[in-house]
């Protein structure tokens, strides 16, 4: 990959912090067992760079072509399929997604009390692809205390081996709603149901979908939720921060699942891919949905989808309910499968108008259509919580640009 900073309009020495940055304060000292990040502008690549180790164990060194296990980085590419759909005429945003799942149309929604004695209402509104797309369906993770959530539990409502799309959905009919679908925002299982969907309405298998639909057209030869035989010599170790602070290995690249064909196409988290590839699919998105002559979304789609889509304008501390995602809240909206800061004041850190998400490794991106910018951010520590890569490179990359 051919380099050029200066074209790009940094200032070489600067964005080399970035390399000091990540080099003393993570890998050096064992924090991360390595990394890789790319930043590009005006379709220039002006930093790409590995540290450290892909694969502690073995003693592996982080390549150009490491492939990582990229968890919710999958679910920007699912609401790009999904919306694909959208242009072809299949849906409107406000229509029920029961139009599509119609086991959906006697979901309820939890008031109080838990068990047989719970109490539930009908939704004031239906649950609408919107709401589906923007994480204000009011599903959930299933993971908490609440007692909506021991349904999931009670239902075995989850994204294991055995799992397939069609089964999840039907499961997900009787869970009831954390709230109103449109009322609040909460991170769920909701970019699972869009793979379904994308299946549902296309007549094809969710992963054929994006293979044919994004990955093919835009050349993302490693992006895939199964690495291949004969790439599997590529894939990371995943670790884990255990409480000492030391690193774990959760999942060895050797014994991965992701070496296996998944019964369930995980459209919330189930991809692997490569920064290569990644930033293939970011340039797309940068260039308002097209690259080297592949049109994957028209522009005014992807206008709409980076737009905030909360009710009234509102920010995340606003609408949100619970504290796990893969964003800050203050001065951070939501739109269709991105993340999208609003406003540089109250989110405390640069790119206004930028849209972004990350994944349970700490794998990071973001694109900022205003300043023709992205930068990627590639590891395997989870859980991603644990340092705030996106403020720290953002400060980083901002303050290397000259012009």
């Amino acid at each position: 990959m051919e380099l050029d900073p200066r074209r790009a309009g940094f200032s070489p020495e600067r964005l080399e912090r970035i390399t000091a940055h990540l080099e003393r304060n993570y890998v050096e000292p064992g924090k991360i067992p390595g990394c890789q990040v790319l930043v590009g502008r005006r379709g220039i690549p002006a930093y790409f760079r590995s540290f450290g180790l892909a694969d502690r164990e073995r003693g592996k060194p982080v390549q150009d072509d490491t492939i990582f296990r990229i968890y919710s980085m999958t679910k920007p590419i699912t609401s790009v399929a999904l919306m694909t759909l959208y242009e072809q005429g299949h849906f409107q945003l406000n229509d029920p997604v029961s139009r599509v799942i119609p086991e959906w149309k006697t979901h309820r929604v939890y008031v109080s009390g838990e068990g047989e004695s719970m109490e539930t209402v009908e939704p004031k509104q239906p649950m609408t692809f919107r709401n589906i797309l923007g994480h204000t369906a009011g599903l959930s993770y299933g993971a908490s205390n609440h007692p909506a959530d021991s349904v999931y539990r009670a239902l075995h409502v989850d994204r294991s081996e055995g799992e397939t799309l069609r089964g999840f959905v039907e499961k997900l009919a009787n869970v009831p709603l954390r709230y109103h679908p449109g009322e609040r925002w909460m991170y769920s299982l909701a970019t699972d149901v869009c793979g379904y969907l994308v299946e549902a309405i296309s007549g094809r298998r969710f992963d054929r979908y994006l293979q044919e639909a994004i990955f093919d057209p835009l050349g993302m030869k490693d992006t895939s939720f199964r690495v291949a035989p004969e790439k599997a010599s590529r894939l990371a170790a995943n670790y884990q921060r255990r409480p000492d602070k030391s690193l774990g290995l959760v999942d060895d690249p050797e014994r991965s699942t992701f070496l296996r064909e998944p019964s369930f196409f995980s459209g919330g988290g189930g991809l692997t891919s490569t920064t290569a590839d990644y930033y293939r699919f970011c340039e797309m998105l940068r260039r308002g949905g097209e690259l080297d002559g592949r049109r994957i979304l028209g522009s005014r789609t992807l206008r709409l989808m980076t737009q905030n889509h909360l009710a009234g304008g509102r920010d995340l501390t606003q609408m949100a309910i619970g504290a796990f995602s893969e964003t800050a809240y203050e001065g951070v909206g939501f739109g269709l499968g991105f993340a999208t800061t609003l406003g540089e004041v109250a989110a405390g850190t640069m790119g206004a108008g930028d849209f972004y998400w990350g994944g349970a490794a700490s794998t990071i991106f973001w694109v900022d259509p205003v300043e023709d910018l992205e930068v990627i951010f590639m590891t395997q520590l989870m859980p991603s919580a644990t340092f705030n890569f996106r403020g720290q490179l953002k400060s980083i990359v901002y303050g290397a640009i000259e012009d």
